[in-house]
């Protein structure tokens, strides 16, 4: 059965789920507005959630956790800092200043390259598999997980669960000034410039810049590189908090809505449980999403269960479904992935598989948890000019791409109540 087998005007009720999607994200940003991760802003959107949506659900918890919200994005500024001493060091050294011993010289040298390389560590285990490694030198603060429970009629065989986080970023600086040429134009340059800094200073240290045009080259080098990556502090504008209205709103009343149009319809499957789970901080490492896997890991493997997480329900032509995750390095489940494929198709829609190729989605946190993930996301990949920035407003909505991402959704959940996971469909 899909949506509309439903002895319903499907499009009409679909089209008052959008409607109440649209006008829950136009009051979270009038009344309650940017959301960084940690503040008492977030944990205000999520109060209101629990106010105002509760009579979708059966059960509605509010967890709470710890989290260092500014550890995750300080890796950016850090490493400008780190390699700008580490060219100092270098240059230092190569042009003799001060009158120093060569035990010093040398120590400066050796020093240089392990700052680069702890930069490299950073810009790994930080960004690409977002780990913990700052947080212990940062402030804690407390956010939090609301979970939306709708039962089953009979005993819980399955479980599917749609979330989105409700938190929204501080600006990305070259976002905002430049868009996406100007945002990969400035990572790329930093890559670059990161790169050349380790091998040059693995040349230094095995003594192959004694002197010459080789040193020359690369003490000019190292300067072009220092000056490249000191415009990493600029990357985040730590000032501007943006209102997150597609990024990501529109995956929390996205879920939501799943529920609402059942709780209206009066649908409510025999063996199936579904969840709407509005995550914190997200935009501080995925930290609520891991947060809720572990708290609710043996309840998550009792059943078959499945996570479809929501992220920018924005730009329709760009709708796809997202197969892995965590700037490609993790692949998330395959059955998931021809499940919410299936959904898709039965709204009319053939999407494409696609990879998350910068950042990552909770569905990352929810499949390393051990939760059968996947993601459903509406965006320009360059990304879009909106992204992370202050242009991504209430104003900035695009009601067909929501509404449409709420019937793929809520045609999954009924293929997912009918058959469960398969291979194919």
């Amino acid at each position: 059965m899909k949506l509309s087998d439903l002895d319903i005007n499907a499009a009409s009720k679909l089209r008052e789920s959008s409607n109440f999607a649209v006008r829950e994200i136009k009051k979270v940003c009038k009344n309650i507005g940017p959301r960084a991760p940690g503040t008492d802003k977030e944990n205000e959107a999520q109060d209101y959630i629990v106010k105002n949506c509760a009579r979708f659900a059966d059960t509605v918890e509010k967890e709470n956790f710890k989290l260092s919200p500014r550890a995750f994005l300080a890796w950016p500024w850090l490493a400008s800092i780190l390699v700008f001493t580490s060219v100092c060091l270098f240059q230092i050294s190569k042009a003799g200043l001060f009158g120093l011993s060569p035990a010093v010289y040398k120590a400066f040298d050796v020093v240089s390259l392990c700052l680069v390389v702890l930069v490299l560590i950073f810009v790994v285990f930080e960004f690409l598999f977002y780990k913990k490694l700052l947080d212990p030198f940062f402030r804690k603060s407390t956010s939090s997980n609301v979970i939306l429970t709708k039962k089953p009629t009979g005993e819980v065989k399955r479980r599917i669960i749609f979330g989105g986080h409700i938190d929204s970023s501080y600006e990305w600086s070259f976002t905002y000034w430049g868009g996406a040429k100007l945002i990969t134009s400035v990572i790329a340059s930093a890559v670059a410039a990161l790169v050349m800094c380790l091998v040059i200073t693995v040349l230094n240290v095995a003594g192959v810049l004694d002197g010459g045009w080789l040193l020359l080259l690369c003490r000019i080098l190292m300067g072009v590189a220092a000056a490249v990556c000191f415009v990493g502090i600029f990357f985040e504008n730590g000032k501007v908090v943006v209102e997150g209205a597609n990024d990501n709103l529109t995956g929390v009343f996205g879920s939501i809505a799943v529920l609402q149009f059942m709780k209206e319809n009066n649908i409510r499957f025999e063996n199936t449980e579904v969840v709407a789970i509005s995550t914190g901080a997200e935009e501080s490492g995925l930290r609520g999403a891991k947060a809720y896997v572990k708290a609710h890991a043996d309840e998550l493997n009792k059943v078959e269960t499945v996570f479809v997480g929501i992220d920018t329900l924005r730009d329709y032509d760009h709708m796809g479904v997202y197969n892995r995750d965590m700037t490609g390095t993790t692949k998330l489940d395959p059955q998931a992935a021809a499940l919410l494929k299936e959904g898709s198709d039965l709204s009319g829609l053939d999407l494409e598989y696609k990879v998350c190729f910068l950042g990552s989605s909770d569905s990352a946190a929810m499949q390393q948890g051990g939760v059968r993930s996947v993601t459903l996301a509406a965006m320009d990949p360059a990304p879009a000019r909106y992204y992370h920035t202050r242009l991504d407003t209430a104003d900035n909505l695009d009601p067909r791409t929501i509404e449409k991402g709420i019937e793929v959704l809520i045609n999954t959940a009924m293929l997912f109540d009918e058959q469960g996971l398969r291979d194919s469909y």
